[in-house]
């Protein structure tokens, strides 16, 4: 079928929603001018980092939210539904448009496209009390904004990330990860990180990219050349620092099941978005929220038992840090502040990529 118009351009925003490394774990399909289905995927088959599925769930609530936003330009209003009984890893969503006579456009419409991550260290510059409030409002009613800002957060959260970064640096199960989302050589990707957005100097990305060509390689650089030094200084410690703050998304009751993920990605996104619409930048830096998953389970991601050993350290150094029990669930973590627009970022699949055609 041709899809119609306003469709059309709902779905071309919307594939600008973030998902973990770019995979983007959804298709689209057009039943008709007012219902859409989303195929979501996961990753867990392949990828440590999507534990149980939650951080593509999460993905799959941004998309959604991002789906509703785009709609109000087109004065549509949605609604959603997860299809019960369909596989764990192939989350299927049905969303419905209703037509919203003069429904104005949701202020966070011109952002969608121009969200972007930075990894690069950020201005130091405290971020205002009004923008604290508006960021706090976005996320609001689902999550908490937990604001990790003085000297002494950056260093306690520096010192997490670097042992963080030591085992997603040195377990060969993240490496087959980290050598799948990378596009080398490049400054834009369609479906992966490009070279140039991961945050490295010219010459550590080029000896990067040399020793990630195999994992012996990488075995001998980290145990006798010191190799996790140069990027967990460019990718961890010095983000750590240089940043307005970090901040911490706390759900307001347990995160027990997909919907619970996915609603907690919705509201993400608008804290996300709003943090463009203030003029700021954000990264991500989830590694430990995800180890936290695991070690709250006994479940292992790693075959060496010094990793698990110290992402269970990781776990309750991010407890204390978030003032929470080993019962309290975290949704995101990230850094944010003022900075230069990114010469480098990911860029989306192609719509028809996306769309399934019967």
């Amino acid at each position: 079928m041709t899809i119609p118009d306003p469709i059309l351009r709902i779905l071309t925003l919307a594939r600008w929603a973030p998902s973990g490394d770019n995979c983007q774990p959804w298709k689209f399909e057009v039943v008709n001018a007012s219902h859409i289905v989303v195929h979501g995927s996961d990753t867990r088959e392949w990828c440590l980092y999507d534990f149980d599925g939650h951080a593509s769930h999460i993905a799959h609530g941004a998309l959604i939210e991002t789906i509703r936003i785009a709609a109000s330009a087109e004065d549509l209003s949605i609604s959603w539904k997860r299809r019960n009984n369909t596989a764990e890893t192939s989350a299927i969503y049905d969303i419905h448009f209703q037509p919203e006579a003069g429904l104005p456009d949701d202020p966070l419409l011109p952002f969608i496209e121009s969200r972007v991550v930075q990894r690069r260290m950020m201005k130091r510059h405290p971020l205002s009390n009004e923008q604290k409030r508006a960021l706090a409002d976005a996320a609001a009613p689902g999550l908490e904004v937990v604001f990790l800002e003085t000297g002494s957060d950056k260093s306690n959260i520096a010192k997490l990330l670097w042992r963080s970064a030591y085992v997603r640096l040195t377990c060969p199960e993240a490496y087959d990860v980290h050598r799948e989302v990378i596009e080398w050589n490049a400054r834009f990707s369609n479906d992966k990180i490009p070279e140039e957005a991961v945050g490295v100097d010219p010459m550590t990305a080029k000896l990067m990219r040399w020793v990630m060509q195999s994992w012996t390689r990488v075995n001998f650089f980290n145990k006798f050349l010191f190799g996790t030094i140069p990027p967990r200084i460019q990718l961890d410690v010095l983000p750590a620092l240089f940043c307005g703050t970090h901040a911490l998304l706390k759900p307001k009751g347990p995160l027990s099941g997909t919907d619970d993920y996915v609603a907690a990605g919705m509201s993400m996104q608008r804290f996300w978005l709003t943090v463009a619409s203030q003029g700021l930048y954000l990264q991500p830096q989830m590694t430990p929220v995800i180890f936290r998953w695991y070690a709250r389970r006994g479940r292992p991601f790693a075959a060496s038992p010094e990793s698990m050993k110290i992402a269970k350290e990781i776990s309750g150094q991010l407890e204390k840090l978030a003032n929470i029990d080993k019962q309290g669930d975290l949704a995101f973590f990230c850094r944010l502040g003022e900075s230069t627009p990114p010469r480098s970022r990911s860029l989306r699949k192609s719509l028809d990529d996306l769309i399934i055609r019967s």
